[in-house]
């Protein structure tokens, strides 16, 4: 060893044990950085998990705050349920026609369901006609499991939108029900989720646009009693949509070709 006052040169078996302690050092920084991103990863998806399950998703968790996204309904935190006016049943069926009708049609659909829109078009006005008759009369029990299927608030605001057309009148609810099936946006682009889209189309329904309709819209009055009634729907045991029971016999609304004919489904309600 040396004595000139400088330090003295490591030996070999020095050297060898700083590199084994450099290595030993680096593997439990990159053993922690693991662990933080493990833990990074586990966060998300428990986040992902619980929104999902909540009937919310991550895709429009932030429907108030980015440039260029949907107007969504805000409804206050923990907001009451407020049932609209003219429901029937347990107040999550809505009842069209006349209500002495010796027949009932129940009517399971979605307003984001593209296969409803398609046996709207073709059968819509004929249900309406029976009913109108006093054939039977229709209890609507609506579903919004699409937005969970797809992600998005088009199914779920809708309804609400529906609820508040309902508090106005059984027949605003109809006429707004036909609108939103004639303006159906792509089953993917969640349309219905920007209420403003919403409110546009309530403009083609007269006497519907009313200052407290569009209050309601906005504000989310009747999110909760949409919620209510998708969970309805998801007790009932119809798996999909559209399906109709015509005093609890299930009817055919498609065939190999598409929806059956206007004559066909008179046929199967004259028959059941």
């Amino acid at each position: 060893m040396s004595s000139n006052g400088n330090n003295p040169r490591p030996t070999h078996e020095e050297q060898q044990s700083a590199r084994r302690e450099r290595l030993q050092q680096a593997r439990l920084a990159e053993q922690r950085s693991r662990q933080v991103r493990r833990r990074a990863v586990i966060g998300v998806s428990i986040v992902a998990a619980l929104a999902l399950a909540g009937g919310v998703t991550l895709a429009i968790s932030n429907a108030d705050g980015g440039p260029g996204t949907p107007a969504a309904a805000k409804p206050a935190p923990e907001a009451p349920l407020v049932a609209p006016a003219n429901t029937g049943g347990d107040g999550t069926v809505v009842v069209y026609g006349k209500p002495d009708a010796p027949r009932t049609l129940a009517v399971y659909e979605d307003f984001r369901c593209p296969v409803c829109q398609k046996f709207e078009t073709a059968n819509g006005a004929t249900v309406q006609q029976l009913a109108d008759a006093g054939t039977y009369k229709i209890e609507y029990h609506l579903a919004a499991f699409l937005d969970s299927n797809l992600g998005g608030r088009g199914s779920i605001t809708a309804l609400a939108a529906a609820g508040a057309a309902l508090n106005q009148g059984v027949d605003e609810f109809k006429k707004f029900h036909d609108v939103l099936y004639a303006n159906q946006p792509a089953e993917t682009s969640d349309g219905f989720g920007d209420v403003n889209r919403i409110l546009d189309l309530a403009g083609q329904v007269p006497g519907l646009k009313t200052e407290a309709f569009t209050e309601a819209v906005k504000n989310g009055t009747y999110l909760p009693w949409a919620e209510k009634v998708a969970a309805a729907f998801n007790n009932s045991g119809v798996t999909g949509t559209p399906t109709m029971k015509l005093d609890g016999k299930k009817l055919t609304l498609f065939d190999g070709n598409g929806p059956v004919s206007a004559d066909n489904f008179k046929q199967q309600v004259g028959a059941a």
